[in-house]
Protein backbone atom coordinates (compact mmCIF):
# COMPACT_ATOMS: atom_id res chain seq x y z
CA UNK A 1 0.00 0.00 0.00
CA UNK A 2 1.07 3.76 -1.50
CA UNK A 3 1.28 6.41 1.50
CA UNK A 4 -0.31 9.41 -0.11
CA UNK A 5 2.19 12.14 -0.53
CA UNK A 6 2.15 15.04 1.45
CA UNK A 7 1.25 18.13 0.02
CA UNK A 8 3.27 20.72 1.73
CA UNK A 9 1.27 23.53 0.44
CA UNK A 10 -2.04 22.01 2.01
CA UNK A 11 -0.43 21.51 5.58
CA UNK A 12 0.68 25.56 5.27
CA UNK A 13 -2.46 26.13 4.62
CA UNK A 14 -4.40 24.00 7.13
CA UNK A 15 -1.57 25.91 9.93
CA UNK A 16 -3.18 28.86 8.71
CA UNK A 17 -6.52 28.45 9.35
CA UNK A 18 -6.09 26.99 13.08
CA UNK A 19 -4.06 30.36 13.57
CA UNK A 20 -6.75 32.11 12.49
CA UNK A 21 -8.90 30.42 14.71
CA UNK A 22 -6.71 30.93 17.59
CA UNK A 23 -6.73 34.35 16.97
CA UNK A 24 -10.19 34.42 16.00
CA UNK A 25 -11.01 32.95 19.45
CA UNK A 26 -7.92 35.15 21.55
CA UNK A 27 -10.25 38.27 19.80
CA UNK A 28 -13.24 37.03 21.15
CA UNK A 29 -11.97 36.18 24.44
CA UNK A 30 -10.82 39.74 24.74
CA UNK A 31 -13.80 41.16 23.67
CA UNK A 32 -15.44 39.23 26.74
CA UNK A 33 -13.40 40.52 29.38
CA UNK A 34 -13.09 44.17 27.93
CA UNK A 35 -16.80 44.18 27.48
CA UNK A 36 -16.90 42.68 31.15
CA UNK A 37 -14.44 45.04 32.68
CA UNK A 38 -16.83 48.01 31.22
CA UNK A 39 -19.70 46.47 32.80
CA UNK A 40 -17.79 46.25 36.44
CA UNK A 41 -16.41 50.07 35.18
CA UNK A 42 -19.75 51.14 34.83
CA UNK A 43 -21.84 49.65 37.74
CA UNK A 44 -18.99 51.00 40.19
CA UNK A 45 -19.30 54.20 38.59
CA UNK A 46 -23.55 53.91 39.42
CA UNK A 47 -22.38 53.24 42.93
CA UNK A 48 -20.49 55.81 43.55
CA UNK A 49 -22.59 58.43 41.75
CA UNK A 50 -25.57 57.53 43.67
CA UNK A 51 -28.84 59.51 41.63
CA UNK A 52 -31.63 60.58 43.28
CA UNK A 53 -35.31 59.42 42.30
CA UNK A 54 -34.45 56.46 39.87
CA UNK A 55 -36.92 53.62 39.17
CA UNK A 56 -34.97 50.51 37.94
CA UNK A 57 -37.87 48.38 35.41
CA UNK A 58 -37.14 45.09 36.79
CA UNK A 59 -39.10 41.81 36.00
CA UNK A 60 -40.76 41.41 38.78
CA UNK A 61 -41.43 37.76 37.86
CA UNK A 62 -37.90 36.99 38.22
CA UNK A 63 -37.29 38.82 41.77
CA UNK A 64 -36.88 37.18 45.03
CA UNK A 65 -39.93 38.43 46.94
CA UNK A 66 -37.91 38.27 50.37
CA UNK A 67 -35.38 40.54 49.04
CA UNK A 68 -38.29 43.10 48.49
CA UNK A 69 -38.66 45.66 51.03
CA UNK A 70 -40.62 48.93 51.72
CA UNK A 71 -38.92 52.05 53.18
CA UNK A 72 -41.21 52.00 56.27
CA UNK A 73 -39.91 48.50 57.30
CA UNK A 74 -36.24 49.95 56.70
CA UNK A 75 -36.94 53.10 58.73
CA UNK A 76 -37.72 50.82 61.46
CA UNK A 77 -34.50 48.93 61.01
CA UNK A 78 -32.28 52.01 60.79
CA UNK A 79 -34.21 53.87 63.95
CA UNK A 80 -33.92 50.17 66.33
CA UNK A 81 -30.43 49.65 65.19
CA UNK A 82 -29.14 53.79 64.51
CA UNK A 83 -28.11 52.88 61.33
CA UNK A 84 -28.58 54.89 57.89
CA UNK A 85 -30.02 54.66 54.79
CA UNK A 86 -28.22 57.19 51.97
CA UNK A 87 -26.66 57.13 48.37
CA UNK A 88 -24.39 55.17 48.07
CA UNK A 89 -22.15 58.06 47.02
CA UNK A 90 -21.86 58.73 50.29
CA UNK A 91 -20.71 55.16 51.69
CA UNK A 92 -16.64 55.35 52.20
CA UNK A 93 -16.35 51.68 52.56
CA UNK A 94 -15.48 49.27 49.18
CA UNK A 95 -18.06 47.37 47.71
CA UNK A 96 -17.25 43.79 47.46
CA UNK A 97 -16.39 41.66 44.30
CA UNK A 98 -19.27 39.82 44.80
CA UNK A 99 -22.07 42.52 45.47
CA UNK A 100 -20.65 43.73 41.50
CA UNK A 101 -21.22 40.21 40.20
CA UNK A 102 -24.50 40.00 41.27
CA UNK A 103 -25.13 43.48 39.88
CA UNK A 104 -24.13 42.28 36.63
CA UNK A 105 -26.71 39.12 36.91
CA UNK A 106 -29.49 41.34 37.49
CA UNK A 107 -28.54 43.06 34.94
CA UNK A 108 -28.15 40.73 32.01
CA UNK A 109 -31.84 39.09 33.44
CA UNK A 110 -33.57 42.05 33.69
CA UNK A 111 -32.00 43.60 31.04
CA UNK A 112 -31.64 46.91 32.03
CA UNK A 113 -28.98 49.22 33.74
CA UNK A 114 -29.47 49.59 37.48
CA UNK A 115 -28.96 52.65 38.89
CA UNK A 116 -30.01 54.19 42.01
CA UNK A 117 -28.33 52.56 44.74
CA UNK A 118 -28.78 52.85 48.40
CA UNK A 119 -26.90 51.60 51.21
CA UNK A 120 -28.05 50.86 55.30
CA UNK A 121 -25.15 50.89 57.25
CA UNK A 122 -23.81 52.59 60.62
CA UNK A 123 -23.21 56.16 60.54
CA UNK A 124 -18.85 55.61 60.75
CA UNK A 125 -19.22 53.72 57.38
CA UNK A 126 -20.02 56.96 55.43
CA UNK A 127 -17.09 58.53 57.23
CA UNK A 128 -14.41 55.65 57.19
CA UNK A 129 -13.86 52.30 56.49
CA UNK A 130 -15.34 49.64 59.22
CA UNK A 131 -16.34 45.78 59.66
CA UNK A 132 -20.10 46.25 60.45
CA UNK A 133 -22.94 45.08 58.05
CA UNK A 134 -23.81 47.35 54.87
CA UNK A 135 -27.17 46.16 52.84
CA UNK A 136 -26.96 47.35 49.31
CA UNK A 137 -30.22 48.39 47.78
CA UNK A 138 -31.66 49.44 44.27
CA UNK A 139 -35.09 51.30 43.96
CA UNK A 140 -37.67 48.99 42.57
CA UNK A 141 -40.13 52.46 42.62
CA UNK A 142 -43.16 53.31 44.81
CA UNK A 143 -41.14 53.85 47.99
CA UNK A 144 -39.71 49.70 47.54
CA UNK A 145 -35.96 48.86 47.23
CA UNK A 146 -34.51 45.50 46.35
CA UNK A 147 -31.86 44.08 48.62
CA UNK A 148 -28.78 42.95 46.44
CA UNK A 149 -26.01 42.28 48.24
CA UNK A 150 -25.16 42.00 52.04
CA UNK A 151 -21.27 42.06 53.27
CA UNK A 152 -19.41 42.08 56.42
CA UNK A 153 -19.81 41.27 59.93
CA UNK A 154 -23.15 40.97 61.57
CA UNK A 155 -23.91 43.67 64.34
CA UNK A 156 -23.29 42.96 67.62
CA UNK A 157 -26.15 41.05 69.17
CA UNK A 158 -27.21 43.62 71.99
CA UNK A 159 -26.75 46.47 69.32
CA UNK A 160 -30.41 47.58 69.68
CA UNK A 161 -30.34 47.43 73.60
CA UNK A 162 -27.97 49.91 73.56
CA UNK A 163 -29.49 51.78 71.02
CA UNK A 164 -32.51 52.33 72.82
CA UNK A 165 -31.80 55.19 74.89
CA UNK A 166 -31.19 56.94 71.47
CA UNK A 167 -34.86 56.35 70.13
CA UNK A 168 -36.19 59.13 71.60
CA UNK A 169 -36.72 61.59 74.58
CA UNK A 170 -38.09 59.27 76.63
CA UNK A 171 -35.99 56.36 76.48
CA UNK A 172 -33.28 58.91 77.16
CA UNK A 173 -34.87 60.21 80.17
CA UNK A 174 -35.36 57.00 81.77
CA UNK A 175 -32.09 56.01 80.93
CA UNK A 176 -30.85 59.00 82.76
CA UNK A 177 -33.56 58.31 85.89
CA UNK A 178 -32.73 54.49 86.45
CA UNK A 179 -28.93 55.45 86.46
CA UNK A 180 -29.39 58.20 88.82
CA UNK A 181 -30.69 55.80 91.10
CA UNK A 182 -28.63 53.29 90.96
CA UNK A 183 -25.44 55.44 91.51
CA UNK A 184 -27.73 57.06 94.62
CA UNK A 185 -27.84 53.40 95.54
CA UNK A 186 -24.06 53.40 95.80
CA UNK A 187 -23.52 56.46 98.34
CA UNK A 188 -22.88 55.59 101.72
CA UNK A 189 -25.85 56.03 104.24
CA UNK A 190 -25.60 59.11 106.59
CA UNK A 191 -22.79 60.58 103.87
CA UNK A 192 -24.40 64.16 104.05
CA UNK A 193 -26.01 64.11 107.43
CA UNK A 194 -25.60 61.81 110.68
CA UNK A 195 -29.33 59.88 109.84
CA UNK A 196 -30.33 58.58 106.76
CA UNK A 197 -33.93 58.97 105.46
CA UNK A 198 -35.74 58.94 102.27
CA UNK A 199 -35.62 62.52 101.96
CA UNK A 200 -32.57 62.54 102.37
CA UNK A 201 -31.94 60.20 99.47
CA UNK A 202 -33.97 61.54 97.10
CA UNK A 203 -32.33 64.61 97.34
CA UNK A 204 -29.43 63.03 96.56
CA UNK A 205 -31.00 60.89 93.51
CA UNK A 206 -32.51 64.30 91.99
CA UNK A 207 -28.78 65.56 92.45
CA UNK A 208 -27.25 63.34 90.73
CA UNK A 209 -29.73 62.92 87.52
CA UNK A 210 -29.15 66.84 87.35
CA UNK A 211 -25.25 65.73 87.16
CA UNK A 212 -25.84 62.96 84.61
CA UNK A 213 -28.37 64.71 82.52
CA UNK A 214 -25.99 67.45 82.23
CA UNK A 215 -23.71 65.44 81.38
CA UNK A 216 -25.75 63.52 78.22
CA UNK A 217 -26.89 67.15 77.41
CA UNK A 218 -23.19 68.72 76.80
CA UNK A 219 -22.27 65.27 75.23
CA UNK A 220 -25.39 65.27 72.84
CA UNK A 221 -24.51 69.52 71.99
CA UNK A 222 -21.10 68.79 71.76
CA UNK A 223 -21.09 66.13 69.55
CA UNK A 224 -24.02 67.12 67.46
CA UNK A 225 -25.76 64.32 68.39
CA UNK A 226 -29.65 63.60 67.91
CA UNK A 227 -32.18 61.01 68.40
CA UNK A 228 -32.34 57.74 65.84
CA UNK A 229 -35.61 59.17 63.84
CA UNK A 230 -33.80 62.29 62.89
CA UNK A 231 -30.22 60.44 61.22
CA UNK A 232 -31.84 57.56 59.54
CA UNK A 233 -31.68 59.33 55.98
CA UNK A 234 -29.72 62.10 56.79
CA UNK A 235 -26.50 62.54 54.83
CA UNK A 236 -24.83 65.19 57.26
CA UNK A 237 -22.44 64.01 60.12
CA UNK A 238 -23.70 66.15 62.97
CA UNK A 239 -27.51 65.35 62.11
Amino acid sequence: MLLKKTNIEEKLSRVKIGDLKSEELLREVRQILKTDYENEERIEKNISGGRKDVENRFDFDQLETDKIFHISQIKQICIDYRLRFLNSKYFKGDIPQEAIHKIKALEKNHAIEVKGFKIVAPSKLFKLKDKDDPLLFAPIGNDYFYLIHKWGDDLHPLRKILMWPFKNIINLTLLVLVMSYLVTLMVPSGLFSKTSSSSEFWIVCFFMFKSIAAVVIFYGFALGKNFNPAIWNSKYFNA
